[in-house]
């Protein structure tokens, strides 16, 4: 199931074809060690990602999770569908288009892509330095900016978006601390990036300590437009004071979960999974304080409404 194997994991596949066992034997027994695909360590996303691990291993006996640092929802999704990793990080829209064969999946369905838990509804910053002079989207035409990080469903949806509006930055790929480096040194009049829906994230944290930030809201216009063109994407008013000085905005808004494929997990270990992340909320709360009124049961529901999967052995205990 998994592309690399430890050296006790292939002597445990030699021995079992050597003694004739066949390989789903071997992959049964492989399959207590996880590889979970996250995003970039610099993100906040990335801590939450830490203590899901160590929450599947306090909930399950002899289950070892190992955290791999990836590009986020559209890297996760490649890696999943070249068998890399177990579990990954995927935005909603991006789980959408990944299972219709759409957008970035264009004519490469991966129709057995499943949910096996939610954990957060993000919302998109684009933000701005503040002495810019940017004070919408448009503004943003002709200039350099880093639409998300490289794979991201963030840098999928922003960069979907502004081809709808006819809006051309000048992008320029890079890490979240190039980025940061970007901004800060004026080479980038800003970045994009997904963030807890009521918290900013901990790359803009430590931005602003040396740079005034804006960040830019959608209009109602563009608003509807990306409704229209981009299955899976919501939008949110976030309230002024958000970051210094800012006034109220409107922006994107996407279910965040954890995803698997049918042919990677079976049953038994996705409702291991479900009910390990369920039972040891605690965990996830002491990195995410914002989770201590997250319904869990509630999102893994609701986003089947919009057309998210969710794992056969995950609904057996999200459905108790």
């Amino acid at each position: 199931m998994i592309n690399t194997f430890n050296w006790g994991a292939r002597h445990l596949v030699a021995c079992a074809f050597g003694a004739g066992l066949s390989l789903a034997t071997v992959s049964a027994v492989s399959a207590q060690t996880l590889s979970m695909g996250t995003t970039n360590a610099t993100s906040s996303h990335y801590q939450i990602a830490v203590a899901m691990g160590k929450a599947i291993e306090t909930g399950n006996d002899g289950m070892t999770v190992t955290i791999v640092e990836t590009g986020a929802s559209v890297d996760n999704v490649k890696r999943l569908a070249r068998g890399e990793i177990d579990l990954g990080l995927v935005a909603g829209d991006v789980f959408i288009q990944a299972v219709t064969g759409t957008g970035q999946f264009e004519g490469k369905a991966i129709d057995d892509l499943v949910a096996l838990y939610p954990y957060s509804d993000s919302v998109i910053n684009v933000a701005v330095r503040a002495d810019s002079g940017i004070t919408d989207l448009a503004g943003l035409a002709g200039q350099n900016f880093t639409p998300g990080i490289r794979g991201s469903g963030g840098e999928l949806l922003v960069s979907q978006a502004f081809a709808l509006f006819g809006i051309e930055p000048n992008y320029i790929y890079g890490t979240i601390t190039d980025s940061k480096e970007g901004v800060q040194n004026g080479q980038l009049v800003g970045y994009s990036k997904y963030a807890a829906a009521n918290r900013v994230d901990a790359a803009l944290q430590e931005m602003m300590i040396t740079t005034d930030m804006r960040i830019l809201g959608f209009t109602p216009e563009q608003q509807q437009m990306v409704k229209d063109n981009v299955a899976g994407v919501g939008f949110v008013t976030v309230p002024a004071g958000f970051i210094k000085d800012n006034p109220e905005f409107v922006t994107p808004s996407v279910p965040i979960v954890y995803a698997t494929r049918m042919s990677l997990m079976d049953e038994a270990i996705a409702e291991k999974v479900a009910s390990a992340i369920g039972e040891h909320t605690d965990i996830l709360i002491d990195t995410w304080s914002q989770l201590k009124d997250y319904d869990f049961k509630g999102s893994i529901i609701d986003t089947q409404e919009i057309g998210i999967k969710v794992h056969p052995g995950a609904l057996n205990y999200w459905s108790k």
